[in-house]
């Protein structure tokens, strides 16, 4: 049985290389073989900052197997699999052999690697077929088919619609005008992208409607329809340029079918409900696990200090900026390794930047790789998720701003109105819980170098949804003074 064989080579793998290891390989080993025998849909939830030596527990079934698979990887873990996982199954020790086939055909190979945009690519031309999906990373697989599907539309496009159709050429100039002139006058910041309603893109739909062939992508865009997905501008003043984006609200409604009547296992930290068997939009997403299994880590024999004053203003008090100085201030000064300081807001993350460099020096820096030991790095959430394997773990996180979504993003307000239009509860179904899985995959490094964590955002205190983040925390232990750290 492929399981009890894949079960006793990792068994060995491990206990030749004598390392203090994860202690969920072999149940993973076994939950992936069996997957792969029977073409069960498989749920796996790991521990958030789980080591990544997880990989080999998924790899050995993946060798010994005689399953046709797609094995789905960011280029970060593409890289981990086949420079430092890779080799040691194929020591002669080991003798596993694990061939990936990369490419567009892959015949009758055995194991296809792709990457989430390769993995779109593949189901529209219908090249999957019967083959398993396996897809580490789970919790980012909204995020990231979104980001495969996404179209996006700059002054290129612009010029080569109106080659195409040079009888147009004045219709077209008009309306890039008309378009232009109200995407650059939004009184938003330039930085920040520009929401288009369906109405501001109707015209522009109206005129595509009557050209053809339409060159790519402008063919995709009109196909694109208008339900379950949005429009958005951004600028470049300095230019004056903008390209217009457009992105669905649910890719897995948009790849319906992708997970549905197939064997698959997906892996990943705090995966959302989304991928359970939840409704996210009113629609089912195809995937039904067999098996849902959380491989969590053994009990903290220390629970994690958290400082979190009771009475702090809002973010919308005119006094929050000044109350994020103070209290910043006060964390840093005594600390004597790395402070890392999160907010999304990039007027109040520039703003505190500059008066924590004014008290520290240069100490304090802006999302910066190459921190000094005892440095300060001010940085957005999603900066942090995307390079905290590249910095060292920090000995204290201070979270300006919880990582609750924006509604001034067109993406989140998006798909807060179509939760609106069914009468759903959009903050939390969406926003709470998207929040919490980002606030637990950036403390988990924290919690296990023993650091402390502050958040200084008063909505933990002063609203109800407050206890939600506290509880998503445990265990912690309160802090209600500063003592140096």
């Amino acid at each position: 049985m492929l399981e009890a064989h894949a079960h006793h080579q990792l068994k060995a793998l491990l206990r030749r290389e004598g390392r203090e290891r994860w202690p969920h390989h072999l149940s993973l080993c076994r939950l992936v073989a069996r997957s792969l025998r029977r073409g069960d849909q498989t749920l796996v939830r790991l521990a958030p900052g789980s080591d990544p030596s997880w990989l080999v527990g998924l790899l050995v079934p993946l060798a010994l197997s005689d399953a046709p698979v797609a094995l789905v990887l960011s280029e970060t873990l593409r890289q981990r699999v086949l420079q430092v996982e890779l080799p040691r199954l194929v020591e002669p020790e080991a003798g596993l052999l694990l061939p990936f086939y990369e490419g567009e055909q892959p015949g009758s190979a055995r194991v296809w690697l792709l990457s989430h945009h390769q993995l779109v690519e593949a189901w529209r031309r219908g090249q999957l077929g019967q083959r398993q999906l396996v897809i580490p990373e789970a919790e980012h697989l909204d995020a990231r088919l979104r980001k495969a599907l996404a179209l996006s539309i700059g002054p290129a496009d612009w010029e080569r619609l109106t080659r195409a159709h040079p009888a147009a050429a004045s219709s077209l100039l008009e309306l890039h005008g008309r378009i232009g002139r109200q995407v650059m006058a939004h009184p938003r910041s330039h930085h920040r992208p520009v929401g288009l309603a369906p109405e501001d893109e109707a015209p522009l739909r109206q005129m595509l409607a009557l050209l053809h062939p339409l060159p790519e992508p402008w063919n995709t865009w009109l196909e694109t329809g208008r339900e379950n997905w949005t429009t958005w501008a951004t600028r470049t003043p300095e230019r004056l340029e903008w390209s217009l984006h457009r992105q669905p609200l649910e890719p897995l409604q948009v790849l319906q079918g992708l997970l549905a009547d197939r064997g698959a296992v997906l892996l990943g930290e705090m995966v959302g409900p989304r991928l359970h068997g939840g409704r996210s939009n009113g629609a089912p997403l195809g995937l039904s696990p067999t098996v849902s299994v959380d491989l969590g880590d053994p009990p903290l024999a220390d629970p994690l200090p958290l400082y979190a004053p009771l009475r702090q203003p809002l973010p919308n008090s005119p006094h929050f900026p000044d109350h994020l100085l103070e209290q910043g201030r006060r964390l840093v000064l005594g600390q004597a390794g790395l402070t890392l300081v999160l907010l999304d807001d990039e007027g109040l993350r520039l703003s505190l930047t500059s008066g924590l460099a004014a008290e520290f020096g240069s100490r304090v820096e802006h999302e910066s790789t190459a921190p000094e030991s005892n440095g300060v790095v001010c940085g957005r959430w999603s900066w942090w998720l995307d390079h905290q394997s590249r910095l060292p773990l920090p000995d204290q996180i201070v979270v300006g701003l919880l990582p609750i979504a924006s509604l001034e993003d067109p993406l989140t307000a998006a798909q807060v109105q179509a939760l609106r239009c069914q009468g759903r509860d959009w903050f939390r179904e969406r926003l709470l819980p998207d929040g919490l899985t980002r606030l637990q995959l950036g403390v988990a490094g924290l919690r296990r170098q023993g650091g402390r964590l502050a958040i200084l955002d008063g909505r933990l205190r002063g609203r109800s949804w407050g206890q939600d983040v506290l509880k998503a925390l445990e265990p912690w232990v309160n802090l209600s003074r500063l003592l140096p750290h």
